[in-house]
């Protein structure tokens, strides 16, 4: 039975005993008090389940969850069982959030009356915060989008991203909706089915959620199981086609971008096993949707460029984006606006 005015944050927990304090400490002191904060402890072998348990004893707000290990989705969908709240909010552990974040979304939330409301948010690192100014201020403008903007923000990834974090939802929106359990992005198969049925969403352009970035680059961690990406995409693609056919192009941009970006990871991963394989598998699906590609990609000059050299040779394409970032370090080439450094921070400041 759902409780009128209480917001369920569910944070799965998993071998992040050196943040989950930082991570607790943000929800714990929330401006807005009414809350059910539920920890799944997802058979963490470090200290994390002792580390719960001990905030359990502390609030009486606090649920945990204790099971097996069986990743994120896993974690997430055993919360959400949990939920009593009328809304749900999910939090990564080694994240943390501004101590106004919850009660500004729900005040939001209720004064707009939409179905999803959402935070901007910055990247965090141990010592810097960093904000993407091509689609974020530092201000708090509103901006209510209805279904069809929606889907058509999630899909160029811009403003709306598909991270399931910094956002609150209607906990009916979301309870018959599980995370796809044993895969990589599990959020790019899950969001799409959230937001086709808002039926209005809210945008907070003040930055209230911290987005922990560790030290591991994407090139050091990329297996093969980081092309789980590509096939939510295509699954979301079919979606897209029968619910959302005037959208189609933009789906296609989304497939042709993410796919050339992880034929160069794979490229540049040699450890990978089969890489030669998936390579090949992502040449051959482009090249077969070769025209499709082409056509809804002819007003982003840049990407069908790039797809253009990729047909002739896929390495062409490499040298030009190498080449390209050369030539910007040379000061050749202008930098494009991207990430802005806000302010250094010390690694366990919680900022409110």
């Amino acid at each position: 039975m759902t409780v009128e005015g209480k917001v369920s944050v569910i944070v799965p927990v998993y071998k992040v005993e050196n943040y989950i304090h930082r991570c607790l400490s943000s929800i714990i002191q929330q401006t807005y008090a009414n809350l059910e904060i539920i920890l799944v402890n997802d058979g963490s072998p470090d200290n994390c389940g002792e580390i719960i348990e001990d905030y359990a004893q502390k609030d009486s707000r606090i649920k945990v969850i204790h099971k097996e290990n069986g990743g994120l989705s896993d974690a997430r969908n055993e919360g959400i069982k949990a939920v009593t709240g009328v809304y749900t909010m999910f939090i990564d552990s080694d994240d943390w959030v501004a101590k106004n974040l919850i009660e500004t979304l729900l005040s939001l939330m209720i004064k707009h009356k939409t179905d999803i409301a959402q935070s901007s948010f910055y990247y965090a690192y141990d010592d810097q915060l960093l904000l993407d100014q091509r689609y974020f201020t530092e201000n708090h403008q509103a901006m209510i989008y209805d279904n069809n903007q929606l889907m058509k923000a999630l899909l160029k990834n811009e403003k709306v991203k598909n991270f399931a974090w910094a956002k609150l939802y209607k906990t009916e929106l979301i309870k018959d909706i599980p995370f796809k359990k044993g895969i990589l992005f599990e959020d790019v198969y899950w969001s799409y089915q959230v937001m086709s049925r808002a039926k209005s969403y809210l945008i907070c352009d003040l930055p209230l959620y911290y987005y922990y970035q560790r030290k591991d680059s994407i090139v050091a961690t990329y297996t093969s199981k980081s092309l789980d990406m590509i096939e939510g995409l295509r699954i979301r693609h079919q979606f897209i086609n029968v619910r959302y056919p005037e959208l189609i192009a933009l789906s296609y941009q989304s497939i042709l971008k993410h796919s050339l970006i992880h034929y160069d990871l794979l490229v540049r991963n040699f450890k990978i096993n089969g890489r030669k394989k998936y390579r090949k598998e992502i040449e051959r699906h482009l090249k077969e949707n070769k025209q499709k590609l082409k056509e809804a990609a002819r007003d982003e000059k840049e990407l069908l460029f790039q797809f253009n050299l990729f047909l002739f040779h896929p390495y062409l394409k490499m040298v030009y984006l190498g080449l390209r970032k050369g030539l910007r370090a040379l000061k050749m080439l202008p930098t494009p606006k991207g990430l802005v450094k806000i302010k250094r921070m010390n690694q366990h400041e919680v900022i409110g």
